[in-house]
């Protein structure tokens, strides 16, 4: 383990916490259980991400498809209106995201034991690099190791995304993991380019139907420094 890299969105700070006041300032339902809203509208989102990246889809149609999509589980319809309004709420929110103290712990950890650290992540650039700001995860990662899928036009699980990466920070793919919630952006796509992964699952997602496993996997039976920990003792360090 010489590096590791980050997703940010889920990874880093807990997503579902501004997305439940936003929802809930405009969609109130004691019969929709939130985190399981949550997690499909992330489905739906990334169903849809290539084609709102590629100017297919507005970005304003992803928002409003991926929530609507959500709903329909729950027997529910909104309008485009309340759809809107929770995105906007939901990006400001955003502007008080914390990171996780177990990251922070965990970056900490990183740095004291000389590990590289960096960022791969999807979205808009400017979006993405407001939250990477607002975590202020320059502390421990230089503006030139955060590689955001915005400004370069493909996006995880593409392969392209972690060429670019091994390029501009001298990976060595070998012995560099990556580290997301995504289990087919983050886990599949870092498989597919050679590296290492760790699988953020908090949600208690199902990957039954893949043929690809992570490496290591954070949940509520192991946590980000337990896993570098191990590598450290392993020798995988």
């Amino acid at each position: 383990m010489t590096a590791i890299i980050f997703d940010i969105d889920d990874t880093l700070y807990d997503q579902l916490a501004p997305f439940k006041r936003a929802f809930e300032k405009h969609f109130y339902s004691p019969d929709i259980p939130i985190e399981e809203l949550f997690k499909l509208s992330r489905i739906y989102s990334d169903e849809v991400f290539e084609d709102s990246e590629n100017g297919t889809m507005t970005h304003t149609d992803m928002h409003i498809y991926r929530i609507r999509r959500a709903l329909e589980h729950f027997d529910q319809s909104i309008t485009d209106q309340q759809a809107r309004a929770i995105q906007l709420d939901y990006q400001t929110n955003q502007n008080n995201i914390q990171l996780l103290p177990e990251m922070r712990e965990a970056l900490d950890i990183c740095v004291k034991h000389g590990i590289q650290l960096g960022v791969i992540t999807n979205g808009p650039a400017d979006h993405q690099l407001k939250k990477v700001n607002t975590l202020q995860l320059h502390q421990w990662i230089p503006a030139e190791r955060i590689v955001v899928s915005g400004e370069l036009g493909y996006s995880k699980p593409n392969l392209k995304i972690f060429q670019h990466a091994e390029t501009i920070m001298g990976l060595d793919k070998n012995t560099t993991y990556y580290v997301g919630d995504s289990f087919v952006n983050d886990v599949v796509g870092a498989k597919n380019a050679g590296w290492k992964t760790v699988w953020i699952n908090r949600r208690k997602h199902d990957i039954s139907g893949y043929d690809v496993l992570p490496d290591y996997t954070v949940d509520e039976n192991r946590t980000m420094k337990q896993v570098i920990c191990s590598a450290v003792s392993s020798g995988n360090l």
